[in-house]
């Protein structure tokens, strides 16, 4: 991956609450004129949800919703369709506000391992449970996102596209922490080189261009997500702890994005955009990094998708990322 690449100062993590495609897209393209994204509305329900419209983008393999969540089935089906007309409904909507676009936008999908703990097999035991269905689900995912990425191009032909990949699961899978079916157990830790391979492989299908791994989860692995091909790595700021110091100074000093979430993805109050930073500041003067490279390593972003909040605060919560990282570029110090 090319670690040169210039990021904008300021995006989204991906969800936005409501179910109107089009007023999705003109919000986030209002906001972020130089780093929208593809909105994901999962207040639609089955299929807008993160974990369907991931799956009904995978290749060969379908999956249906059940009353204890989505499983993997041998046809597609009325789910996988209806999952499919509303990614196609949301990249109608990307199209009419990008005409004649020509910066970075960023889509979003749910990483190989995060889909694994969640998606199940026939018997009702996640994917996790089964080395070869990881394999399998992990090839489907690649092709299915190699196809993805084509169609935005077609879509915004003059887009760099920027790939990001949610993982919120990937610290359980690698802890053994993933429960059963039962739930009185958890399945196995992963190891974790084949963790890398398989994250490797499915950014590996973006070529040289950029990829992005968010975790809302503690414990974000920067180290085994930058082997593993990330450009740039979406966390939850408030979750960092003086522990994490050595990471994040490599991976800033290695040229790793950092995708700080700064903003709060609920409804409240929010501070004045200089405060919302303040903690960036903070850390960067502990790692002792000049304050001159924080516009070039830091994105602001809320801390986590925006599904949960009221129309009107994802709004302003988007303007406050904007007005943040001008605070952040204007004022390093």
């Amino acid at each position: 991956m090319n670690a040169d690449i210039r990021f904008g100062a300021a995006t989204a993590i991906g969800s936005m609450p409501g179910a109107d495609a089009r007023e999705a897209a003109r919000t986030v393209t209002g906001s972020f004129e130089d780093f929208p994204y593809l909105a994901e509305l999962p207040a639609r329900g089955p299929g807008a949800d993160m974990i369907g419209r991931t799956a009904g983008m995978l290749v060969e393999l379908y999956a249906r919703v059940e009353p204890s969540g989505w499983r993997i089935g041998d046809r597609p089906g009325r789910d996988t369709r209806r999952a499919c007309s509303w990614l196609g409904e949301d990249l109608d909507a990307l199209e009419e506000f990008t005409q004649g676009y020509e910066g970075q936008l960023k889509i979003q999908a749910v990483g190989p391992w995060t889909l694994a703990a969640a998606l199940e097999l026939k018997n009702g035991e996640a994917a996790l449970s089964d080395p070869g269905a990881c394999r399998d689900l992990t090839a489907s995912l690649a092709e299915g996102l190699r196809l993805h990425l084509e169609e935005v191009h077609r879509r915004v032909p003059g887009a760099q596209l920027v790939l990001q990949l949610d993982e919120p699961s990937l610290i359980a899978v690698l802890r053994g922490q993933v429960k059963s079916a039962s739930g009185y157990r958890t399945h196995r830790a992963v190891d974790r080189q084949i963790v890398e391979a398989a994250l490797r492989d499915v950014a590996g299908v973006h070529g040289d261009g950029p990829v992005v791994v968010h975790s809302c989860a503690p414990d974000v692995p920067f180290a085994l997500l930058r082997r593993a091909g990330a450009t740039a790595i979406s966390f939850d700021f408030s979750l960092l702890t003086e522990r994490d110091d050595d990471v994040i100074g490599e991976a800033v000093e290695a040229g790793t994005r950092l995708f700080a979430g700064v903003v709060p993805g609920t409804d409240g109050r929010l501070s004045d955009p200089a405060g919302s930073v303040m903690g960036v500041r903070t850390l960067w003067r502990r790692l002792g990094l000049s304050p001159g490279l924080l516009a070039e390593a830091v994105t602001v972003t809320p801390s986590c998708g925006l599904a949960g909040a009221s129309p009107e605060y994802a709004r302003k919560a988007l303007a406050h990322c904007v007005q943040a990282a001008r605070s952040l570029a204007d004022n390093p110090e």
